[in-house]
Protein backbone atom coordinates (compact mmCIF):
# COMPACT_ATOMS: atom_id res chain seq x y z
CA UNK A 1 0.00 0.00 0.00
CA UNK A 2 1.46 3.34 -1.05
CA UNK A 3 1.77 5.74 2.46
CA UNK A 4 3.08 8.61 0.29
CA UNK A 5 3.40 10.65 -2.78
CA UNK A 6 5.52 13.27 -4.36
CA UNK A 7 4.42 15.06 -6.78
CA UNK A 8 4.81 18.46 -9.15
CA UNK A 9 2.44 20.80 -9.79
CA UNK A 10 2.58 22.59 -13.48
CA UNK A 11 2.56 26.19 -13.70
CA UNK A 12 -0.49 27.41 -15.95
CA UNK A 13 0.56 28.61 -19.35
CA UNK A 14 -0.70 31.75 -18.94
CA UNK A 15 1.00 32.73 -15.80
CA UNK A 16 2.66 36.07 -15.78
CA UNK A 17 6.47 36.25 -16.71
CA UNK A 18 7.39 37.04 -13.41
CA UNK A 19 6.07 33.08 -11.77
CA UNK A 20 9.54 30.52 -12.01
CA UNK A 21 8.60 29.14 -8.86
CA UNK A 22 8.72 25.66 -8.85
CA UNK A 23 6.08 23.81 -6.44
CA UNK A 24 6.33 20.20 -5.05
CA UNK A 25 3.52 18.51 -2.80
CA UNK A 26 4.38 15.32 -0.59
CA UNK A 27 0.74 13.78 0.78
CA UNK A 28 1.22 10.76 3.16
CA UNK A 29 -1.66 8.97 4.17
CA UNK A 30 -2.07 8.99 8.35
CA UNK A 31 -2.77 5.83 10.52
CA UNK A 32 -5.80 7.19 11.05
CA UNK A 33 -7.06 7.92 7.63
CA UNK A 34 -6.56 11.20 7.67
CA UNK A 35 -3.65 12.75 5.13
CA UNK A 36 -0.69 15.00 5.78
CA UNK A 37 0.26 17.64 3.46
CA UNK A 38 3.41 19.54 2.54
CA UNK A 39 3.32 22.16 -0.24
CA UNK A 40 7.13 23.33 -0.93
CA UNK A 41 7.10 26.50 -2.49
CA UNK A 42 10.72 26.77 -4.14
CA UNK A 43 11.90 30.08 -5.45
CA UNK A 44 10.16 32.17 -2.59
CA UNK A 45 11.18 34.99 -2.96
CA UNK A 46 10.01 38.85 -1.43
CA UNK A 47 7.72 39.48 -4.99
CA UNK A 48 5.70 37.08 -3.34
CA UNK A 49 2.45 38.18 -1.18
CA UNK A 50 2.38 35.84 1.88
CA UNK A 51 -0.82 36.49 3.96
CA UNK A 52 -0.07 37.88 7.49
CA UNK A 53 -0.30 35.42 10.27
CA UNK A 54 -3.66 34.76 12.04
CA UNK A 55 -5.03 32.51 15.02
CA UNK A 56 -5.60 29.65 12.85
CA UNK A 57 -9.43 29.63 11.75
CA UNK A 58 -12.13 29.00 9.23
CA UNK A 59 -11.76 31.97 6.95
CA UNK A 60 -13.08 33.15 3.20
CA UNK A 61 -11.87 33.95 -0.11
CA UNK A 62 -8.48 32.88 0.83
CA UNK A 63 -7.57 32.14 -3.08
CA UNK A 64 -7.45 35.39 -3.72
CA UNK A 65 -4.42 35.52 -2.60
CA UNK A 66 -0.98 33.21 -1.83
CA UNK A 67 -2.93 29.62 -0.93
CA UNK A 68 -2.49 26.28 -1.45
CA UNK A 69 -5.84 23.85 -1.99
CA UNK A 70 -7.35 20.30 -2.45
CA UNK A 71 -9.66 18.70 -4.07
CA UNK A 72 -11.52 15.41 -3.04
CA UNK A 73 -13.94 14.04 -4.88
CA UNK A 74 -14.99 10.13 -6.00
CA UNK A 75 -14.28 8.88 -9.74
CA UNK A 76 -18.50 7.88 -9.71
CA UNK A 77 -19.91 10.86 -8.41
CA UNK A 78 -20.01 14.40 -9.13
CA UNK A 79 -19.81 16.03 -5.97
CA UNK A 80 -16.43 16.91 -3.64
CA UNK A 81 -15.06 18.83 -1.22
CA UNK A 82 -12.97 21.83 -1.86
CA UNK A 83 -9.78 22.68 0.59
CA UNK A 84 -8.02 25.99 0.87
CA UNK A 85 -4.93 26.12 3.43
CA UNK A 86 -3.16 29.75 3.68
CA UNK A 87 0.14 30.29 4.92
CA UNK A 88 -1.73 32.85 7.75
CA UNK A 89 -2.77 29.38 9.36
CA UNK A 90 -6.27 29.87 8.02
CA UNK A 91 -8.62 27.52 6.11
CA UNK A 92 -11.54 26.97 4.21
CA UNK A 93 -13.58 23.80 3.25
CA UNK A 94 -16.51 23.81 0.40
CA UNK A 95 -18.58 21.27 -0.48
CA UNK A 96 -19.80 21.43 -4.20
CA UNK A 97 -22.93 18.70 -5.36
CA UNK A 98 -21.42 19.33 -9.60
CA UNK A 99 -18.52 21.04 -10.89
CA UNK A 100 -18.61 24.65 -9.55
CA UNK A 101 -22.21 24.30 -7.97
CA UNK A 102 -22.07 24.95 -4.38
CA UNK A 103 -23.75 22.00 -2.21
CA UNK A 104 -27.11 23.19 -0.45
CA UNK A 105 -25.55 22.73 3.06
CA UNK A 106 -22.26 24.31 4.29
CA UNK A 107 -19.40 21.18 5.21
CA UNK A 108 -19.16 21.52 8.96
CA UNK A 109 -15.90 19.75 9.86
CA UNK A 110 -12.80 19.33 12.42
CA UNK A 111 -10.11 21.95 11.82
CA UNK A 112 -6.72 21.07 9.83
CA UNK A 113 -3.63 21.59 11.73
CA UNK A 114 -1.04 23.54 9.94
CA UNK A 115 2.47 25.15 9.92
CA UNK A 116 4.22 27.73 7.93
CA UNK A 117 8.19 27.67 7.72
CA UNK A 118 9.51 30.58 5.28
CA UNK A 119 13.83 30.48 4.69
CA UNK A 120 15.04 32.68 2.24
CA UNK A 121 13.72 31.06 -0.94
CA UNK A 122 11.57 28.65 0.25
CA UNK A 123 7.82 28.64 1.55
CA UNK A 124 6.38 25.51 3.48
CA UNK A 125 3.06 24.62 4.25
CA UNK A 126 1.93 21.56 6.14
CA UNK A 127 -1.16 20.68 6.57
CA UNK A 128 -2.60 17.51 8.86
CA UNK A 129 -5.97 16.91 7.79
CA UNK A 130 -8.00 14.42 10.16
CA UNK A 131 -9.68 11.35 8.62
CA UNK A 132 -13.08 13.28 9.56
CA UNK A 133 -12.49 16.40 7.50
CA UNK A 134 -12.49 14.10 4.32
CA UNK A 135 -15.82 13.32 2.76
CA UNK A 136 -17.65 9.82 3.24
CA UNK A 137 -16.81 8.90 -0.73
CA UNK A 138 -16.79 5.29 0.16
CA UNK A 139 -13.21 3.65 -0.67
CA UNK A 140 -12.43 5.12 -3.74
CA UNK A 141 -11.89 8.85 -3.89
CA UNK A 142 -9.73 10.84 -6.61
CA UNK A 143 -7.70 14.03 -5.29
CA UNK A 144 -6.13 17.05 -6.84
CA UNK A 145 -3.66 19.43 -5.38
CA UNK A 146 -3.51 23.15 -6.78
CA UNK A 147 -1.88 26.44 -5.29
CA UNK A 148 -2.24 30.06 -6.00
CA UNK A 149 0.28 32.69 -5.80
CA UNK A 150 -0.08 36.23 -5.18
CA UNK A 151 2.90 39.26 -6.78
CA UNK A 152 3.47 42.26 -5.64
CA UNK A 153 0.67 44.44 -7.54
CA UNK A 154 -1.88 41.97 -7.52
CA UNK A 155 -1.19 39.29 -10.04
CA UNK A 156 -1.50 35.98 -9.30
CA UNK A 157 -0.17 32.42 -11.07
CA UNK A 158 -1.60 28.90 -10.84
CA UNK A 159 -0.30 25.61 -10.50
CA UNK A 160 -2.00 22.36 -10.60
CA UNK A 161 -1.36 18.48 -11.65
CA UNK A 162 -2.99 19.13 -14.76
CA UNK A 163 -5.03 22.28 -16.98
CA UNK A 164 -7.66 22.05 -19.02
CA UNK A 165 -7.50 24.39 -22.28
CA UNK A 166 -8.55 27.98 -21.30
CA UNK A 167 -8.23 29.99 -17.69
CA UNK A 168 -7.02 27.94 -14.68
CA UNK A 169 -9.74 25.84 -13.57
CA UNK A 170 -8.77 23.87 -10.13
CA UNK A 171 -12.47 22.09 -10.38
CA UNK A 172 -11.98 20.75 -13.62
CA UNK A 173 -12.57 17.10 -13.58
CA UNK A 174 -9.45 16.65 -15.68
CA UNK A 175 -7.47 17.92 -12.69
CA UNK A 176 -8.36 14.75 -10.17
CA UNK A 177 -5.09 12.93 -10.96
CA UNK A 178 -4.81 11.39 -7.65
CA UNK A 179 -6.29 8.07 -6.53
CA UNK A 180 -7.01 7.08 -2.83
CA UNK A 181 -8.53 3.78 -2.68
CA UNK A 182 -7.18 0.06 -0.67
CA UNK A 183 -4.28 0.04 -2.25
CA UNK A 184 -3.98 3.51 -0.61
CA UNK A 185 -2.44 7.08 -2.90
CA UNK A 186 -1.32 6.68 -6.41
CA UNK A 187 -1.18 8.57 -9.49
Amino acid sequence: MAQSIHVALKAHPANPERFHQRIEVTMTLAADGGLNLLYAIHGFNLDLRVPTPHAPAPAEALWRTTCCELFVGAPDRPGYREFNFSPSGQWAAYDFADTRQPAASPAVLPAPTLQTRRSEDLLEVAVNLPAAALPAFGERRCLALAAVLEAEGGHLGYWALAHPHGKPDFHHPAGFLIKLDSRGLHP
